[in-house]
């Protein structure tokens, strides 16, 4: 899939739907990848997260055991077949989940003290307003993880395309684009076995 295919929501949603029910099949070994995304949130007891573009829910029980039974956890995906696959999976005992675009969320400002994000950023329509987004919804000093279970040359690899430098995940590419939407870029890792770019919410 592109980084042009998210221009429009119903186009975001006919990628993923019909690819929902065999999702987690698919890519069946990815848990450990996502519960060690989610530790470089360091994430405390009672707190808030949302997991922007949940898909199946893959992240949610790692972002639940790290806030605790008293924290808040959200999912929130345009896909409603990916939010089904969820519940089959028994996702929803984790976390709420919301039918939601992640570029117009049901929240309030600052009302979050995280968010991760896997595999999101190559589909927002607009790159920049996305992430201004999850910025306004995050309190000053919180914390976006853009996570990838593989890096970016394997998963270009795995696609059978090659690696541009216009590649928005790229870290000279990312880091300004972040910088425009309010989070500073504290740790950046693109390796094989995993994609993670680590940033803060500015005061």
């Amino acid at each position: 899939m592109t980084d042009h295919h998210g221009d429009r929501p119903h186009e975001v949603r006919a990628f993923f739907a019909p690819r929902a029910a065999d999702w987690d099949a698919k890519f069946p070994d990815d848990g450990p990848a996502y519960a060690a995304g989610v530790a470089e949130l360091g994430l405390r007891e009672g707190e808030k997260v949302l997991d922007a573009g949940c898909g199946t829910g893959r992240a949610l029980p790692a972002l639940r055991a790290a806030v605790g039974p008293g924290g808040t956890v959200l999912g929130a995906d345009l896909t409603p077949e990916m939010l089904a696959a969820a519940v089959g999976a028994g996702r929803a005992r984790q976390a709420a989940l919301l039918l939601a675009d992640v570029t117009r969320l049901p929240l309030p400002d600052a009302a979050l003290d995280a968010v991760f994000a896997a595999g999101l950023v190559s589909h927002l329509p607009d790159s920049a307003a996305g992430l201004a987004e999850l910025a306004r919804v995050v309190r000053p000093g919180g914390r976006l993880a853009l996570f990838h279970p593989i890096g970016r040359a394997a998963l270009a690899a795995r696609k059978g395309r090659p690696l541009t430098p216009g590649d928005l995940r790229a870290e000279p590419n990312l880091r300004p684009l972040l910088a425009g939407s309010g989070w500073d870029l504290v740790r950046y890792v693109d390796e094989d076995a995993r994609y993670l770019a680590l940033a803060v919410r500015r005061g």
